[in-house]
């Protein structure tokens, strides 16, 4: 059975999650002690740190912002032009971007920045894209990746030390208790929360035509390169308090467009809304896992009182875990055909990723659906 805390939606399935001994989860406990925090203190920090790393003479830029053109990176840049710094915004183009994506990324770009936004061999990306779902059960592995060598190996191309990132993941979402104190971003970081574990990059090399120079773009520069430069990253949420919800409201003044529905598999409309593999991605999260994209923004809402538990139990129970038929109105077997995969081919790798041991199976040991085609889970809560 799986177990849940007792104040959100967590499962104990959720990788790096612990619960105390009244069964709270280490995500809910992680925001409680944001009520000791001295907000204006940790302002100050910020202004200190932005201070010493600002170009003292305007011969280059102050920071980098990695940005996607999405609600917490559009909140980024605005954080940041509110405190007279010059950012130079820099951007890993997903691999299917959407319509709504590349509108709010010409959005972020008329707030007034100077952008990069460094594309991939397409071929290779989707070869990736293919090869990852297949071995990992992860379309967005070269994504997730990217998004974090591509800023990093522009700073250290450009001289620019210091690298501006939003929330820390393992704050918000909960994770080892060391990584949630964090408020800088550094090669361990990204080793053991950026997307490499379950493969690394020089395990590509000699796959599906793949060589070492295809990956230069996915690889992190070199401790020397760091050195030199003296690149170093921050956490945005450490600064200041962080509220999806918040952001997207913020952003929202400034030209971000939300979707004008709930983004299918979630219950939010103002967030993932760049790339078409995200619904995808998230599913995976829920066969392996048994939660999803609408259980994070509900235990947000709950931890932040905009919901109570039983309404937000309810809420996921509608859209956690939907197969993924479309995702933000695009059809899955466009979107599949884009990395030369059909709708069975799909199937099969679902199968093989989904852990059987949460949902419910007839006396044959296959896998019971609904009539929407989304798997049965062997305990939605536990109460």
């Amino acid at each position: 059975m799986i177990r849940y805390c007792t104040r959100c939606l967590y499962p104990d399935t959720k990788p790096d999650l612990w619960f105390d001994e009244h069964g709270v989860c280490s995500a809910c406990l992680a925001f409680e002690k944001r009520a000791e925090v001295d907000w204006d203190a940790r302002r100050k920090e910020f202004l200190g740190i932005v201070d010493h790393y600002r170009s003292k003479d305007s011969s280059n830029y102050d920071c980098i912002v990695p940005v996607s053109g999405g609600k917490d990176s559009t909140y980024q840049v605005i954080r940041l032009l509110q405190h007279g710094l010059n950012p130079l915004c820099v951007t890993a183009t997903t691999d299917s971007l959407s319509d709504i994506g590349r509108r709010n990324i010409e959005s972020l770009k008329r707030m007034g920045v100077d952008y990069i936004e460094v594309t991939f061999n397409p071929k290779i990306r989707r070869a990736l894209n293919k090869l990852c779902l297949t071995q990992i059960g992860d379309i967005s592995w070269p994504e997730h990746v990217a998004i974090f060598t591509t800023p990093i190996r522009i700073a250290v191309q450009m001289g620019i030390p210091m690298i501006v990132w939003g929330e820390n993941s393992q704050h918000e979402y909960g994770g080892p208790a060391a990584s949630q104190e964090k408020n800088i971003l550094d090669r361990r970081w990204l080793e053991e929360f950026g997307g490499l574990l379950g493969l690394r990059v020089s395990d590509l090399i000699g796959q599906v035509g793949i060589e070492k120079r295809h990956l230069i773009p996915y690889s992190y520069p070199s401790d020397e390169e760091l050195a030199r430069v003296g690149v170093t990253g921050i956490f945005l949420g450490y600064f200041f308090p962080w509220d999806g919800m918040t952001n997207a409201l913020i952003s929202q003044a400034y030209g971000f467009e939300s979707h004008p529905t709930l983004v299918e598999g979630s219950l939010a409309n103002y967030e993932n809304l760049d790339n078409h593999q995200t619904g995808i991605h998230d599913y995976f999260k829920y066969l392996k896992f048994g939660f999803g994209r609408a259980t994070d923004i509900a235990n947000n809402h709950i931890r932040r009182g905009r919901l109570m538990r039983p309404d937000a139990l309810e809420m996921v129970k509608r859209h956690d875990g939907m197969y993924p038929h479309t995702y933000l109105g695009r059809s899955l077997e466009d979107i599949l055909r884009e990395i030369d995969m059909t709708i069975d081919e799909f199937n099969k790798v679902c199968d093989r990723f989904t852990n059987k041991r949460l949902f419910q199976s007839d006396a044959r040991g296959n896998l019971l659906r609904d009539k929407g085609f989304r798997l049965i889970k062997t305990n939605a809560d536990n109460e």
